[in-house]
């Protein structure tokens, strides 16, 4: 019998879900199959809960807190797995985010969400049309929730390419432009983070189209994410993700080697953000 996966609840909400989920049936002495019997659920379903092979539901979660005599606890917890303040068409892609070992983003026009400053998100966010003071608040507290797999134990391997305009563009005003590079600069100082600029004389190229996040688990390529207007979409189509991993390595053979896309920003920083 293969040895059981260790999860990290430090590693997302849903790793957390999971975590607890295996505690508090080990504590009740039920295995997997007895579990499953008392919610109404197969015994694959619970098995694949607790390793992150598939996301809990609600109705998977009231089970449990029937079953475990938890008054909540497990509702509580899938709660926090739906990212309660992020846009609810975005949730779906913040798991698969989470839990990928290896990240690729590509942004043409803006800062990559993961890497924008409060000040910056706020300014962005801002120029939604109708868009309430409360609105927005919720918008940038889910944004800055969703930042924290960068800083997490075990975080995932993360390529950030953006295109010289980016960092040219001026957002709000001067000082927050320059706390945003002088950011880019301090964050691309971990291990684990890559930053490159595709520069503006490279011309014309496949990225112009827009910006595109892939994640990838142990080397294989699951699913994508896509930038449009007025909301992006989640992709979980094999082919899909393949054009777009393909796209990817074309966008990153035009982006200048790690080192200098840095001194590019800090360029940007001395020229006064």
């Amino acid at each position: 019998m293969p040895p059981k996966r260790y999860i990290d609840p430090s590693e997302s909400p849903r790793a957390l879900f999971a975590f607890e989920l295996r505690r508090y049936r080990q504590a009740a002495k039920l295995s997997q199959q007895a579990l499953a019997s008392r919610i109404g659920f197969s015994n694959s379903l619970v098995a694949m809960v607790e390793t992150l092979s598939r996301a809990p539901t609600e109705d998977f979660a009231r089970a449990c807190d029937r079953a475990l005599a938890l008054d909540g606890t497990m509702l509580s917890l899938y709660i926090a797995t739906t990212w309660d303040k992020a846009p609810e068409y975005i949730r779906p892609w913040l798991d698969e985010e989470a839990e990928a070992t290896t990240l690729k983003s590509w942004e043409p026009m803006l800062v990559p969400g993961l890497l924008q400053t409060e000040a910056y998100i706020r300014a962005v966010m801002a120029t939604s049309p109708g868009i309430t003071h409360g609105e927005l608040e919720e918008r940038v507290a889910g944004r800055m929730q969703r930042q924290s797999i960068l800083h997490k134990e075990n975080p995932p391997l993360v390529t950030f390419i953006m295109d010289e305009a980016v960092i040219q563009r001026p957002i709000s005003s001067i000082g927050v432009m320059r706390e945003q590079l002088e950011f880019l600069l301090i964050i691309a100082r971990n291990s684990h983070v890559t930053i490159q600029i595709v520069p503006i004389n490279a011309g014309e190229h496949c990225g112009l189209a827009g910006g595109f996040m892939i994640a990838e688990r142990n080397g294989s390529s699951y699913a994508a994410y896509a930038d449009s207007q007025p909301v992006g979409r989640p992709i979980d189509d094999r082919q899909i993700i393949a054009e777009l991993a393909a796209r990817y390595d074309t966008i990153r053979a035009e982006a200048l080697p790690f080192k200098q896309s840095l001194l590019l920003i800090q360029e940007a920083v001395n020229q006064g953000g």
